[in-house]
């Protein structure tokens, strides 16, 4: 359960489309005066502190501040957007709890025994878990999930090169075993008890997110009978899920709500609420949906904010989380067959000069304190600061320096003609594409201003088609590696065990970049080491990694930005502690109530 693409579950990996949002054209030529890492001049508290007493049952509106429709791809092995992920929340509950380091406690809906010696993980799932059709959690239900990442059919985008540190599961992936001989089952497939074996132990195994084993199951008895390459169109997945978590799907409309209602299944505390409608809104209508009070909890982009922070009946609360938006450049392809991202040595943004002056032509301190209110803040590394052991502080990043940008520029051969645009060091034309996905007109204002800084250094830079693009589309193209986009700028949600290697190694689908180092891929296989298990041997590794990832800029670190919601003060016992990137209170929404029957206004 890793890093992804499109916003999501910590716990899922799926990918965050962080909103980058705003900017006004600067025509400063010097080096930015503000070089701020951190939002520090306002906070919000994590967590509602409402004491008045719950009532019986209540109705909560949850509203998903969404640019497009979610997809409906309802299973964790499948889904990598952001959308299905903040819909699933309320049945798709993790099979392990954590503490608030998350690292990976008992009293979950199952547990988990870590050998070293062996080179095991034991699974014992809870007697008492069942889905929410009534059927129990058993050991078919963990290994089906391993088969849905791993079998080709699929087509899922969450088989990585950690997972196959289970032993057989790259037999099975290719091919070359229809089973997976190192997932045993010792008293049977309806049994209680999963056992992992690995062709190595890793130092991040015993914490949530580390990537080197599934962190969910799937509903064997359920989904059994529908083949592997139907199932990502299957309504059983699309329109009627089953889960195991504290709610179950009532009534769905594709693409635009979800109804859940207490699972009568559930492992654990009787969930409180009666239902939990789950909405999208677009960010257009955000604000006026705040101030209106039209739900009880929904999310506050940056921009927004001042237009409704005074509003009454509401308390705003939030965290930084584990994410970060980046500026990314292709520099090869996906070859399906090797499984491996290939990198193109001649392809025009395969160049760390190139790369670099882009970067710092990039004026983000002064988008993020003019348009974001203090509420998003440049980032200097692609390890966030919440991993504080391995957050590298002394890093520079890069901060804006237009004639640093020019300086690199020049030494690196890319001159400049008559139209003031420079050409390739080979005198060819230089035009470059940028893409990114559409959230509202600020954004595009943003990606705007960036090509103007471009500009002023001598580079044509083009919106693609003009303008931002569709978010589902958008991850369709980096995908399948679109000759139309030269670089383009996204985001992650990252996973609570900070290993990036899910991300950026060469086996990597989420690798949009498509780059294939052998020095990152040895800094990357470092991190993760046996050498590792010194947490000062793996504090360096980390901190090599990130020297290495800035000094080449294959992938430029933009921003972080606090996560906030609106919360309506009926709502009780509803946080963003130890929680997903989103902001959603994981495995804890079967403590969420309302005090009242109403939404408050005052």
């Amino acid at each position: 359960m890793k890093k992804a693409t499109v916003a999501g579950l910590v716990t899922l990996g799926s990918v965050l489309a962080v909103t980058l949002t705003a900017c006004g054209n600067s025509n400063s030529n010097s080096a930015s005066s503000s070089s701020s890492t951190s939002a520090t001049k306002i906070s919000f508290p994590a967590k509602m502190n409402n004491t008045k007493s719950s009532v019986s049952g209540g109705n909560l509106t949850y509203g998903l501040v969404m640019a497009t429709s979610f997809k409906g791809m309802f299973s964790e092995e499948l889904s990598t957007d952001t959308g299905d992920s903040a819909i699933m929340q309320f049945g798709a509950e993790p099979l392990f709890k954590t503490d608030k380091n998350y690292k990976i406690i008992d009293g979950g809906a199952a547990n988990l025994k870590l050998d070293q010696k062996a080179k095991t993980a034991t699974i014992t799932i809870n007697p008492k878990a069942k889905w929410s059709d009534g059927q129990p959690v058993v050991a078919d239900d963990i290994v089906y999930a391993y088969k849905i990442l791993a079998n080709k059919e699929t087509q899922s985008q969450r088989y990585t090169d950690s997972l196959q540190n289970i032993v057989g599961l790259a037999d099975y992936h290719t091919g070359k075993s229809d089973q997976i001989s190192g997932i045993q089952t010792p008293d049977g497939g309806t049994g209680k008890t999963v056992v992992l074996h690995f062709q190595a132990m890793k130092p991040g195994m015993a914490f949530s997110g580390n990537g080197y084993y599934w962190e969910a199951a799937a509903p064997y008895h359920y989904l059994k009978d529908v083949p592997f390459k139907d199932l990502q169109s299957s309504p059983k997945i699309r329109k009627n899920p089953v889960f195991f978590g504290p709610y179950k799907l009532n009534k769905l409309v594709s693409g635009q709500s979800a109804e859940w209602v207490p699972n009568p299944y559930y492992y654990g505390a009787k969930p409180k609420l009666k239902s939990i409608t789950a909405s999208v809104v677009s960010p257009n209508t955000a604000p006026s949906a705040i101030k209106s009070h039209s739900y009880d909890i929904i999310s506050v982009t940056n921009d927004q904010y001042p237009n409704v922070k005074n509003t009454k009946g509401i308390t705003f609360i939030g965290n930084k989380p584990l994410s970060y938006s980046y500026l990314a450049f292709k520099v090869g392809k996906w070859d399906e067959k090797k499984g491996e991202n290939v990198e193109d040595k001649n392809a025009k943004m395969n160049d760390p000069k190139l790369r670099q002056a882009i970067a710092y032509a990039m004026n983000i301190d002064q988008v993020d304190q003019k348009f974001y209110h203090d509420l998003s803040f440049r980032v200097n590394t692609l390890i966030p600061e919440n991993f504080t052991k391995y957050y590298d502080k002394s890093a520079k990043g890069f901060p804006y320096n237009l004639k640093k940008a020019e300086d690199i520029l020049d030494k690196a051969g890319y001159k400049k003609g008559k139209d003031g645009y420079r050409t390739t060091p080979k005198g060819k034309k230089l035009t470059i594409t940028i893409a990114s996905y559409a959230t509202n007109s600020a954004k595009e204002a943003a990606i705007k201003n960036y090509i103007q800084q471009w500009k002023k250094i001598g580079l044509d830079v083009q919106l693609l088609n003009g303008r931002l693009t569709e978010p589902n589309s958008f991850y369709d193209k980096l995908q399948s590696d679109s000759k139309d986009i030269d670089m383009y700028i996204a985001g992650w949600s990252l996973s609570s065990e900070p290993s990036p290697n899910d991300l950026y190694n060469p086996k990597a689908p989420f690798n949009y970049g498509r780059m294939n180092n052998p020095e990152q891929t040895k800094l990357l296989a470092d991190i993760d080491s046996q050498k590792a298990f010194n947490d000062s041997y793996r504090i360096q590794a980390f901190k090599k990694w990130q020297e290495w990832m800035n000094k080449e800029a294959y992938v430029v670190p933009m921003t972080n930005s606090w996560s906030v919601s609106a919360v309506n003060n009926r709502v009780k016992d509803y946080g963003v502690g130890v929680t997903d990137a989103g902001g959603a209170n994981i495995g804890a929404w079967a403590d969420v109530s309302v005090t009242s029957n109403s939404l408050q206004t005052k």
